[in-house]
């Protein structure tokens, strides 16, 4: 099998996840969206741990495009123990056999997309969960892992630093660019009603802003896009006011959340997952250049209302800290240096 470029991270997670992972020995795993950015980290620590501590793991993976997911990860798809199984996550066939546990982490999640055809954004999350849960009785599957999304808040009231799981705001019904988040908001309503009448334990997962390798370089992430740029020797370019606030949790981290979650989490409570350390983009953005030793730029111009009340994505992690004793290990300047690392 090709060396692993990830394995001190992959160390990292399964130093601080150790305890978890007898839960999973001789389990038949079902994931999608296993070859996106955050399926890919599950996919490599999954495969890390079934190799250092020999859990005898099947793992079945949905996927679209082996032939690019093969071009960077060769190693993954060198795995014996793990299978691909191609088809769409809104009418996939169904893999012959029981699964034991699910991870749907599958998701339209590009922004043209908000503007090109919103439905699909909304159909992908909404008819490809339930294909998923309407497997998960099938399979006779006992737990399921959502990758649900902090979007389901709609947009950060000025007055919240740090929005919580018990903010009961959303977004907004009316405006097409919401369907990203009305759709994860539909999909955990789902996964509470499957849930609740075939007694299957569904763990919901509401991810912010991560940083880390296999994150997109091209598509509406700042941070990747101040990293494509900056590698590639071109000045960093804020195209905003940079006012907007932040927060990045590095990639090895969020598995470690995700399987504390997935693993230790109580049924159909939902946890936050990011970091609650704000940064502003155009502080990012100063970050970043400093790697790369360029200047940057901004582009677009200050707002009054941003001046003293900036756009907001930040989330309160206290549940997760308190209940499943999680921290943020690795900070914003070591995630990036890592990430650069790895480009």
């Amino acid at each position: 099998m090709p060396k692993n470029p990830l394995s001190s991270d992959l160390d990292h997670v399964l130093n601080h996840t150790q305890q978890l992972w007898k839960e999973l020995r001789g389990a038949r795993v079902f994931i999608t969206g296993g070859t996106g950015f955050v399926g890919s980290w599950l996919l490599e620590s999954l495969s890390w741990a079934n190799l250092k501590y020999d859990l005898n793991l099947k793992l079945v993976v949905l996927t679209r495009d082996l032939d690019s997911f093969k071009n960077k990860a060769p190693h993954l798809v060198a795995d014996t123990a793990i299978r691909y199984h191609f088809g769409d996550v809104r009418d996939f066939t169904y893999p012959e056999g029981e699964f034991s546990h699910i991870i749907h982490a599958a998701a339209e999640v590009s922004s043209n997309l908000n503007t090109t055809d919103p439905l699909l954004i909304l159909n992908t999350i909404v008819e490809g969960t339930q294909r998923v849960l309407d497997f998960a009785v099938s399979c006779n599957a006992r737990a399921i892992l959502f990758t649900s999304s902090g979007a389901v808040y709609g947009r950060q009231p000025v007055e919240i630093s740090h929005i919580p799981e018990t903010y009961n705001g959303g977004p907004d019904p009316l405006d097409k660019s919401s369907a990203y988040g009305l759709g994860k908001k539909a999909a955990e309503h789902m996964c509470m009603l499957y849930s609740d009448k075939y007694g299957m334990d569904v763990s919901i997962a509401r991810g912010f802003t991560f940083v880390g390798p296999y994150l997109p370089l091209d598509i509406h992430y700042a941070i990747g896009n101040f990293l494509r740029d900056g590698s590639n020797g071109k000045s960093i370019v804020v195209k905003g006011d940079g006012t907007s606030l932040r927060s990045y949790l590095y990639a090895a981290d969020l598995a470690i959340w995700l399987w504390s979650i997935f693993l230790r989490g109580k049924s159909c409570r939902p946890y936050n997952v990011g970091s609650d350390q704000a940064i502003s983009i155009k502080d990012l953005a100063q970050l970043v250049s400093e790697k790369f030793n360029y200047d940057f730029k901004i582009q677009g111009k200050r707002k009054e209302v941003t001046a003293k009340n900036p756009e907001q994505y930040i989330p309160s992690v206290d549940r997760a800290k308190k209940e499943l004793d999680l921290d943020i290990c690795i900070n914003l300047d070591n995630a990036i240096d890592r990430t650069i690392a790895n480009l």
